[in-house]
């Protein structure tokens, strides 16, 4: 499943928007979430997964922009704005999406170039991205289910950002170049970010901080 673009399924008993189709006629509401890791994205599922719902009283016509695997963390946008949603998602409109990532082994410059250009994924070159190897480990809350490393393989902290988002395409990428995924957290989204949550917060936008930079009204 992907960590960029795809919308979670959308048949949700009880969720509907009782007919109010119009953007104008409806009060627009924005949350960020900071999915914990294997929580799955979408409201409905099997008891042996935990998903939204257990995290999340909202409107029920209310939905992620995008999503998030269960097995990756971080900041989730979940709106009513249908206008939003498709800016947000449309890849023409290149909107950034930022992931710090953990992988296996230390990636040489020759590795963070490829990154940085592109690498083929089934056929398709990703577009170019912005890729930094950081130097120190980033401060983020322990996950609840530990990383399993390999024993004497070293690992390293990237932060990648894109402006698509393709079934599991930070995963893939960095595969694709000999450094597995360990970990990974979206730590922003367009304008918003990860700042003041922690794993299971949910935070409303108020409406300058949404509609001011997307033209809907609060």
């Amino acid at each position: 499943m992907p960590e960029g673009d795809h919308k979670c399924g959308k048949t949700v008993k009880k969720r509907t928007n009782k007919g109010r189709s119009k953007r104008e006629s409806k009060r627009l509401r924005y949350f960020l979430f900071y999915k914990p890791y294997g929580v799955l994205c979408q409201f409905t599922g099997g008891p042996e997964r935990p998903t939204l719902a257990g995290f999340l009283d909202l409107p029920g016509d209310v939905y992620p922009v995008g999503r998030l695997d269960a097995d990756s963390e971080g900041l989730l946008l979940l709106t009513n704005d249908g206008h939003l949603k498709h800016l947000l998602l449309e890849p023409r409109y290149g909107h950034s999406r930022t992931y710090c990532v953990q992988v296996e082994r230390i990636p040489s410059r020759e590795s963070l170039d490829r990154l940085r250009n592109g690498v083929v994924i089934e056929g398709r070159r990703t577009l170019p991205a912005e890729v930094h190897l950081l130097k120190t480990e980033p401060a983020f809350p322990p996950r609840s289910v530990p990383v399993r490393f390999r024993k004497n393989v070293s690992d390293a902290w990237l932060e990648i950002s894109l402006t698509e988002g393709k079934n599991r395409q930070v995963r893939k990428m960095t595969a694709a170049v000999g450094h597995p995924t360990l970990r990974l957290i979206r730590t922003r989204f367009h304008i918003w970010t990860l700042e003041g949550l922690q794993p299971g917060d949910l935070r409303e936008l108020a409406p300058a901080e949404a509609g001011s930079h997307t033209g809907g009204k609060g």
